[in-house]
C-alpha cells in the first residue's frame, strides 16, 4: 500500500486548483478574442451606417476639388439624397461600400473611391470572386481564366453572353453606374472590370452574393451553353497555409518587386529596346534605372524605344517629369493650374497624415483672387528636356485603360511629337486634368470604411477636350480571336509599325 502524506494532498490540491484556474482564464481569453475577430458577413445598425453616411457627404462637400466638376451640384445633391435613401435598414460593410461606390461614381473622379476597412481586409483576405477571369470590352465578355478545375465547359475563349439571364451589356452598364473614373472615359471602366478580381468585387456588392450563378457562352467551337458555377472562395485555412511558407528575405523581395515593375530587354538584331513600367510611384529607384537605361541605349546605338506604360497606374510626378526630359524635344509643362479649394478642414482628423497635408497646403500654396490655393511650382512652369543621354530615335509608348495618372502625363506630354507615336487605347487617366496630388485616405468611424480623397485639382490642358482620356495615334484593341490566342495584339501592332518603317 502506498501512503501520501496530508503535505503532499495539499500541494496536489492546490496544483489542480491553479490548473483550472489558468485554463479558465485561457478559455475567457479566447472566447474574447472570439468575440472581438471581424466577421465580413457582420450587418451595421442603419444608426452607424447612417452617421457614416452624413459624414462621408459632409468631408466630400467640405473638401473634394472636383466635385462639381463633371456634376453640377444640385445634381451632386440628388445623389447624394438618393444614396442616404438606399440606406433603410442594416448592411454588411460590403453593401456599405456599394451604396459609397454609387454616390463617388457620379463624381467622375478615377482617384475618389472606397476601400474596404483593414479589419476587413484581415479576415476575408480576396473575398468572394467569380471563379472566371473576363476580357470585357462594348457587347463583348471573353474568358481569360478559369480557376475552377473541375469545370472543363467554360474554357479560355469562351465568350459570355448573360449571367441569371441578364446580357452582358445590362450588367455592364448597370455596374458602371458605381464605378469611378476620369470623366466619361468607358475604357478604363471596361479595363476595371477586366483587371484581377474587379468584376467579381464589383458584381457581387451590387447585384448580390449567391453561391451559383447561371452562366451562358458561346464556346469556341459555336456552341451555345448554360450551366451553374460555383462562387470562388478562398478558404482561410489554403491562407494559413501559405502563410507558413518560409517568407523570402527582404532584400529578395525587394530586388524582386523592383524587377517586375520595370526592367528593359532588346531584341536580337540590336535596334529595338521595350522598356516596361508599372509604376511611377517612389521606392523603386526609377532615378537610377532611367540613368542607366538611357545611357545603355545611347551606347548601343538603339534605334526604336517601345515603352510600355500599359499597367502603370501612375505615382509620382517627380518621376514621371523625368522619363519625360529624356523623350521630350522642346520645353514641357504638366500643369496650366493646380490648386486646392481648402487650406484647413474640420475633417482632417479622419485623414491619414491629415495634419502634414495641412502643413503642405498651408506653406506651400498662395491663396489667388478666385479663393483657392494654388501650388504655383508646377503651374505653367516649363521643364528643359534633358540633353545627357536624351533617346532621339524612334519612340512608341504602349497604352490603355489602366494608363493612369502620372503616366497619363507623360503621354500626354510626348505624344504630340514627330517621332513618338501613341499604340493601343484611350488612356484611363484625363487629358483635361484630374483630381490628385495628395490623395489620402479618410476612415469612416463606424465602418471603418475607407475612401480616398484627392485634395488638388490638376488641369493638364486646358484645351483638351474635358472629360477623356490621352487617344492614341495607332488603334489597337482586342479581338476574340487574340483573346482566344493568347497574343500580345497592341505589342504585333508596334512591332509591325517597326517592320514597315524598315528599322
Amino acid at each position: 500500500m502506498i501512503c501520501t502524506s496530508p503535505v503532499k494532498t495539499r500541494h496536489a490540491r492546490l496544483s489542480q486548483l491553479r490548473l483550472a484556474s489558468l485554463l479558465v482564464v485561457i478559455c475567457a481569453l479566447c472566447s474574447c478574442r472570439a468575440s472581438k475577430e471581424f466577421v465580413p458577413t457582420r450587418k451595421y445598425a442603419p444608426e452607424e451606417l447612417r452617421a457614416d453616411y452624413r459624414l462621408f457627404r459632409a468631408i466630400l462637400e467640405d473638401s473634394h476639388p472636383g466635385l462639381y466638376w463633371y456634376t453640377p451640384k444640385d445634381s451632386m445633391n440628388y445623389y447624394f439624397d438618393r444614396g442616404a435613401g438606399m440606406i433603410q435598414d442594416s448592411m454588411t460593410e460590403t453593401r456599405f461600400r456599394a451604396v459609397l461606390n454609387y454616390v463617388l461614381a457620379q463624381v467622375h473622379c478615377g482617384h475618389t473611391y472606397t476601400r474596404p476597412s483593414k479589419a476587413f481586409v484581415a479576415a476575408a483576405g480576396d473575398g468572394f470572386s467569380y471563379p472566371i477571369a473576363m476580357k470585357l470590352w462594348p457587347d463583348t465578355a471573353v474568358v481569360t481564366d478559369n480557376r475552377d478545375r473541375r469545370d472543363s465547359q467554360l474554357t479560355v475563349g469562351s465568350i459570355v453572353t448573360a449571367i441569371d439571364g441578364w446580357p452582358l451589356r445590362r450588367i455592364t452598364d448597370t455596374l458602371f453606374n458605381f464605378l469611378s473614373g476620369d470623366g466619361y472615359n468607358r475604357t478604363h471602366l471596361f479595363q476595371t472590370l477586366s483587371n484581377r478580381g474587379g468584376f467579381g468585387n464589383t458584381y457581387i456588392p451590387v447585384l448580390g452574393y449567391k453561391p451559383k450563378y447561371r452562366v451562358s457562352w458561346i464556346d469556341t467551337a459555336g456552341a451555345e451553353h448554360t450551366a451553374a458555377i460555383n462562387l470562388f472562395l478562398p478558404s482561410r485555412d489554403s491562407l494559413r497555409r501559405s502563410a507558413r511558407k518560409p517568407a523570402p528575405s527582404k532584400r529578395r523581395i525587394r530586388r524582386q518587386t523592383r524587377e517586375a515593375v520595370r526592367g528593359v530587354r532588346y531584341d536580337a538584331g540590336g535596334e529595338t529596346a521595350f522598356m516596361h513600367l508599372a509604376t511611377f510611384a517612389k521606392g523603386y529607384g526609377l532615378r537610377g534605372f532611367f540613368r542607366r537605361s538611357f545611357r545603355s541605349l545611347e551606347e548601343r546605338g538603339i534605334k526604336n524605344l517601345v515603352i510600355d506604360l500599359r499597367g502603370n497606374g501612375g505615382g509620382s510626378v517627380t518621376n514621371s517629369n523625368l522619363l519625360t526630359k529624356y523623350i521630350a524635344d522642346k520645353p514641357f509643362k504638366i500643369a496650366d493650374s493646380l490648386f486646392a479649394t481648402r487650406r484647413n478642414s474640420k475633417y482632417r482628423r479622419y485623414q491619414a497624415k491629415g495634419f502634414w497635408n495641412n502643413l503642405f497646403i498651408r506653406f506651400m500654396t498662395h491663396r489667388k483672387a478666385d479663393g483657392n490655393y494654388h501650388f504655383r511650382y508646377f503651374e505653367g512652369r516649363h521643364f528643359a528636356p534633358k540633353k545627357a543621354h536624351h533617346f532621339d530615335g524612334q519612340v512608341y509608348v504602349l497604352i490603355g485603360g489602366n494608363t493612369f495618372s502620372a503616366s497619363t502625363l507623360f503621354a500626354g506630354a510626348v505624344g504630340p511629337q514627330n517621332n513618338v507615336t501613341l499604340v493601343g487605347e484611350e488612356t484611363g487617366g484625363g487629358a483635361y486634368g484630374n483630381n490628385a496630388w495628395l490623395i489620402p485616405a479618410v476612415t469612416l468611424p463606424n465602418t471603418r470604411v475607407r475612401f480616398q480623397l484627392p485634395l488638388f485639382r490638376l488641369v493638364i490642358d486646358k484645351d483638351a477636350e474635358k472629360g477623356r482620356g490621352v487617344q492614341p495615334e495607332v488603334f489597337s484593341g482586342p479581338t476574340v480571336q487574340s483573346i482566344r490566342d493568347g497574343s500580345d495584339y497592341k505589342m504585333d501592332t508596334v512591332l509591325e509599325l517597326i517592320r514597315e518603317k524598315g528599322y
